[in-house]
């Protein structure tokens, strides 16, 4: 498969490192919403039912888990890189805070289209957009703290957050809408017509951008790859290790796991964690495995297969628009087509199905992906490209 060299020009290899990272994780994106689209008659609860959910599926959802917590820590990083290359913290926030609006708007306009087919729309989905949105305009103030301000705020937003799960607002009371976009996930109703769902709670989302930023100087040029290395190794195993002594300990953040019937069972149980809103074990295990990867991704800069994981990583919210209404209208045509269901939604049989579309999807809408990245490569003077 040949690439246009536009695509991928003389990038330092931390860059590619961190396109290939997004790149992958948009991948398991693709999966998670095939499943989302396809086998929709098998939901997943958050945390899942270990009783109830199949391996398999637990493992698709499992590994769908590393995608907003990469892609928020990948957004507070790129805003550091973006600064070092334009104009310090004055062109950071300024970039972040228009960019922030664009995400906000785009949640609840195109992307919450490509959801429900619905306009007007009757429920509106806060999802990762907006999330990754309102942590930008979050970012685009605190850039201006010290570094070391800004790590400690995010470890103790990470850390500490799980402290807050039992305060709730009751609908009615002042406190109730920004709670609930704050941490406490749940319906706003502004009409008989119109709900939104705080699907993405903010508050743990702006610790996780936070810290991404904070990495920033471990990417500047003037950092030999050789630290930059040791550091991500050394903070992902102390996150991973961290998750494991946490959740060994069984009670902060998370439903204690228990050992099941079998070991697969009581594996799926430890690794069972709360994504809505992310806890620190969410946190711990995904970071961790996500720095871990950028570190591999970096130490393997001349892998041809680094290829394809860069382009779709360098294209992130095209792609995201993209296979989001291919996929609506592939599930509208096979209603139609085959005129099947079970119970209320149509859908495939097996977890390989899914993993089998998602795979031939990767493979059809590469082109676009490849093709929307080499112009965004090439006309750096149109600035709207920029946000996608």
């Amino acid at each position: 498969m040949n690439t246009p060299v536009t695509v991928i020009p003389t990038v330092t290899t931390r860059l590619r490192s961190i396109d290939a990272l997004r790149g992958l994780v948009i991948l398991f994106m693709l999966l998670d919403h095939v499943r989302e689209t396809f086998f929709l008659h098998r939901q997943v609860l958050d945390p899942m039912d270990v009783g109830n959910t199949s391996p398999d599926l637990f493992v698709s959802r499992t590994l769908a888990h590393l995608c907003a917590p990469v892609f928020v820590f990948l957004t507070g990083l790129s805003a550091f890189l973006y600064g070092e290359k334009h104009s310090g913290r004055a062109g950071v926030s300024a970039f972040l805070f228009k960019r922030g609006l664009f995400l906000v708007v785009l949640e609840v306009t195109l992307v919450n289209f490509a959801w429900t087919f619905q306009f007007p729309p009757h429920v509106i989905y806060l999802q990762v957009i907006w999330a990754i949105g309102l942590s930008m305009l979050a970012l685009s103030a605190l850039v201006w703290l010290p570094r070391v301000a800004l790590i400690v705020l995010g470890m103790v937003i990470v850390a500490g957050h799980n402290l807050l799960d039992p305060l709730h607002f009751e609908t009615g009371s002042l406190l109730h809408v920004p709670w609930a976009i704050l941490h406490d996930r749940g319906w706003l109703v502004f009409s008989e017509a119109l709900r939104l769902r705080t699907s993405y709670p903010l508050l743990p989302w702006i610790g996780v951008i936070a810290l991404g930023y904070a990495v920033g100087p471990w990417f500047a040029g003037d950092v030999a790859p050789a630290v930059r290395q040791r550091r991500l190794l050394a903070w992902g195993v102390a996150a991973l290790v961290g998750f494991v002594l946490v959740r060994l300990a069984n009670g902060y953040g998370e439903k204690p796991w228990v050992e099941g019937e079998t070991a697969v069972v009581t594996l799926m149980s430890f690794f069972n964690v709360t994504k809505y809103p992310p806890s620190l074990l969410f946190l711990a295990l995904t970071l961790g495995v996500g720095l871990s990867l950028l570190r591999w991704f970096e130490r393997r800069e001349g892998s041809r297969w680094l290829v394809p994981l860069v382009v779709f990583g360098g294209a992130p919210m095209f792609f995201y628009l993209l296979h989001l209404y291919v996929l609506k209208v592939l599930y509208l045509s096979a209603v139609q087509v085959w005129s099947l269901n079970q119970g209320d939604y149509f859908g495939f049989d097996s977890v390989g199905a899914v993993w089998l579309c998602a795979v031939v999807l990767a493979v059809v809408l590469y082109p676009a992906v490849r093709w929307f990245a080499a112009v965004k490569a090439r006309r750096r003077d149109i600035a709207w490209l920029k946000y996608f």
